[in-house]
């Protein structure tokens, strides 16, 4: 009997996943086909990005999980071009009937009417300020945020409601709207977190293909400081056997640069993630990809992932807690242990509408 062997189709530049089965809801599967051509032959046309308008009824998202320090978000896009091959939103594409493979990379979604929806939101005469997160699915400042500047738009609401908020970013995009964060620093009414998750090129490139490079993620640390904006470092995820080795690297890195805080997470693999992960592994990283998930299933008692809440951001056992060990020795050592001031509530009012009859005085 004849045997063949199923080879992955040659990989779409400047992409992070591997392949792009079929959401778990479809009724019907896709599965990648062995055509004869290899990575030897002529490139493959460029993978294109599309960008959809979404209609939203609602901009703030609201949740009551333990395991981050928010309960309001907004997040300005669904699916996101940097195309990290271990990112925790994969799996969210399905629900719009896509892949959390390349179409999670490459068919994205942005909400035009968030600047809107949120100061009618935040005009309400009930509302109650809380502090709220920008960024916690997708990165608000990824590639297409230089063309629509939905995230701009939110900022400047933000501002004149003198509102307070933060912003996780691995994009030194961040920087094109220092205009409107510095100012609103000054007020203790933004805080900014970003992600450094390794200082390889190479491993960047791989890891995250459309990201900034690690360089230009701690210039941006070292502008938001020297601006007056409190910014921490990010190390997520810690990877172990491929990227936890370089946990302090980064954090002297960041710190050097100004950085007033760290945080770190644990590789997370739900559901599409961790089939996903596992083929780049195996194909850029071949050489480790056993060492790798034997470490991380080390971290989830066993299983690729456990989504127990208070676990699931930083895993248990030997190596889950030699990482958090390791981590805190480096926080004190660098200073980065310091509290940080909570941000300001109480500078938070409506302002006056063109025609409200305060106006009619100056």
């Amino acid at each position: 009997m004849a045997t063949f062997t199923q080879q992955i189709a040659p990989q779409p530049r400047g992409r992070g996943a591997r392949t792009n089965a079929s959401g778990r809801y479809e009724t019907q599967a896709r599965e990648a086909f062995d055509d004869g051509w290899t990575d030897e032959d002529a490139a493959p046309v460029q993978l294109k990005t599309t960008l959809t308008a979404e209609k939203a009824r609602v901009i703030i998202s609201t949740n009551d999980s333990p395991d981050v320090g928010f309960n309001r978000s907004i997040n300005p896009y669904r699916g996101c071009e940097h195309g990290c091959i271990y990112c925790y939103a994969r799996p969210a594409h399905a629900y719009m009937g896509l892949s959390p493979g390349l179409d999670f990379e490459s068919q994205l979604f942005f909400k035009p009417e968030a600047a809107k929806l949120l100061e009618a939101e935040l005009s309400k005469p009930r509302y109650r300020p809380e502090f709220i997160h920008i960024g916690g699915n997708t990165d608000p400042y990824q590639p297409q945020e230089k063309i629509v500047q939905v995230t701009r738009q939110l900022i400047e609401v933000l501002g004149r409601f003198n509102h307070p908020f933060s912003i996780i970013t691995k994009s030194a995009l961040i920087l094109r709207d220092l205009d409107l964060l510095a100012p609103l620093a000054a007020r203790n009414l933004v805080r900014v977190a970003v992600s450094v998750t390794t200082l390889d090129r190479k491993l960047a490139r791989s890891m995250e293909p459309r990201a900034a490079t690690p360089e230009r993620r701690i210039a941006a640390i070292q502008a938001l400081s020297a601006a007056g904006v409190p910014t921490v470092v990010m190390f997520a995820p810690a990877i172990p056997g491929l990227n936890d080795h370089e946990l302090e690297a980064v954090l002297e890195r960041a710190a050097g640069a100004g950085a007033v805080g760290a945080g770190y997470v644990a590789l997370r693999l739900p559901l599409e993630i961790k089939d996903l992960f596992q083929e780049w592994l195996a194909t850029d990283h071949p050489d480790r990809a056993g060492k790798v998930m034997s470490l991380v299933r080390q971290m989830r008692g066993g299983k690729d992932y456990d989504a127990e809440w208070r676990q699931r951001m930083k895993g248990q056992g030997p190596v889950a807690d030699m990482l958090a060990q390791r981590f805190r020795m480096a926080k004190a050592r660098l200073g980065l242990d310091r509290p940080i001031p909570e941000l300001e509530l109480g500078l938070f009012k409506v302002p006056p509408k063109p025609g409200d009859q305060r106006d009619l005085f100056g």
